[in-house]
């Protein structure tokens, strides 16, 4: 890990865990959950925006297919016609991978710090406000080892990314109207459904050789996600009810 990544978000995200274990929760967690939602918290509007944005572009999917239609020949045309419905719209079509973009530091610096443990190279980084603990207690409720592998938190995990994926695909059928002569979206909706099946497997396959500490992270993750989008899908829901279908 480079200085400026240990500096910027290993040692900020080590210091808020034993910040929360110090003073609301000694149990590491229930610190892991807190910690995980307020990251949660501070990337929402993020979160919002990009799950906005990708509702619109699935409803200005038609338009979009037409537009590549009429002007197949003509590239440039297309691309100035589907950024000025972009612009009115005020949607953009990049917003997800910049989330992802910004998600995958978090998550690496997150991995690390729960992979390596706390011993005391750790805990001699913590800042001079921070409470450091004498020894750390990796007992979660008093009955799960957060620093072993746990098999029932891995199923918990898998079962919410599902949940997730399931909620996207749902508001994706919804906003997107079936083409059965387009053979690219048929097979796009094909994908979809298998990429619901798939995420979960994905899950239990890279947590369930991991510490448990990395799979209550993802599972409070996955379930503060889900309870995000329902929240996301009901406000668009009243978006579209009162004819707003733009990005405001």
């Amino acid at each position: 890990m480079s200085a400026f990544f240990h500096e910027a978000l290993y040692r900020p995200l080590l210091n808020l865990l034993f910040l929360i274990y110090g003073f609301i929760s000694s149990d590491l967690g229930i610190a892991i959950i807190i910690m995980t939602i307020i990251i949660r918290f501070i990337l929402l509007p993020i979160f919002y925006k990009s799950a906005k944005d990708q509702t619109i572009m699935q409803k200005l999917a038609p338009k979009i297919r037409e537009i590549q239609k009429k002007h197949k020949d003509n590239k440039e045309q297309q691309t100035r016609e589907m950024m000025a419905m972009y612009k009115e719209h005020q949607v953009n079509p990049f917003s997800s991978i910049g989330l992802l973009l910004l998600q995958l530091p978090i998550l690496w610096t997150l991995y690390r710090l729960f992979l390596g443990g706390f011993g005391d190279a750790v805990i001699t980084q913590l800042y001079s406000f921070v409470p450091h603990p004498e020894s750390v207690n990796y007992m979660f409720l008093n009955s799960i080892a957060l620093n072993e592998k746990n098999t029932l938190l891995v199923i918990i995990a898998a079962v919410f990314q599902f949940l997730q994926t399931f909620l996207l695909m749902r508001v994706a059928r919804k906003n997107t109207t079936m083409d059965t002569d387009n053979p690219a979206m048929a097979a796009a909706q094909k994908m979809s459904q298998r990429m619901m099946y798939f995420m979960p497997i994905l899950t239990v396959f890279i947590l369930s050789g991991l510490p448990s500490a990395i799979a209550l992270y993802w599972l409070t993750t996955s379930a503060f996600s889900t309870v995000q989008q329902l929240i996301i899908n009901k406000k668009l829901q009243k978006n579209d009810q009162g004819g707003n279908v733009s990005g405001n």
